[in-house]
């Protein structure tokens, strides 16, 4: 079975607060854009916009089945607002994006991602996978869906100072996570 290697680089503005951390991005043919959060039918952008513009379609381009890449870049470098995911490596084990699907082949060294935004004091996981990434990473229990615990960055041979992080829950932002939208905002706006 064919090893998928992560098609992006981290995003990671030198002011980012807060790293978002999904599992492993769709295949490319379900790509709108290749950044973060890429595919139409994923709300992540939908929910930024509607908590952030009071606009959930902020950041879809007007009669296109696409989002605003240059806009939703320059806001995340903005908001200060970091981006990747726990997996550096997969294996689909089915045609499709499921986090039950996807077997981690290399997870992603996430004390060096910090190391890289010293002003980071969040991690949000948008899914069980990645949670569970984290938690591992962390030594520490994965909070619940839409809640938030206090870890420390520190890990054997971290290379980060130690510092505190608010660990968040995040529920999934995939439409196969039965959630309204607005119910999904409600939760990630806590953050904010």
């Amino acid at each position: 079975m064919e090893i998928e290697k992560h098609p992006f680089e981290p995003f990671l503005p030198e002011n980012a607060r807060i790293l978002f951390l999904g599992s492993f991005p769709p295949q490319p043919h379900r790509w709108c854009m290749p950044f973060y959060y890429p595919n139409w039918i994923n709300d992540f952008w939908r929910i930024m916009g509607l908590i952030h513009f009071g606009d959930r379609d902020h950041f879809c381009i007007p009669g296109q089945r696409r989002f605003d890449e240059a806009a939703i870049r320059q806001f995340c470098a903005d908001a200060g607002l970091a981006f990747y995911d726990t997996a550096c490596e997969v294996r689909r084990l089915k045609d499709n994006a499921s986090d039950a699907f996807l077997e981690v082949v290399r997870a992603t060294d996430i004390p060096a991602l910090l190391a890289r935004i010293p002003c980071c004091d969040t991690l949000v996981t948008t899914g069980e996978k990645a949670s569970t990434i984290v938690a591992g990473t962390f030594g520490c229990p994965i909070p619940p869906v839409g809640d938030s615990i206090v870890i420390s960055s520190e890990v054997e041979k971290s290379i980060p100072p130690s510092r505190p992080l608010r660990f968040w829950r995040m529920p999934s932002t995939s439409r196969a996570y039965p959630f309204p939208l607005e119910k999904k905002a409600e939760a990630y706006r806590q953050l904010f």
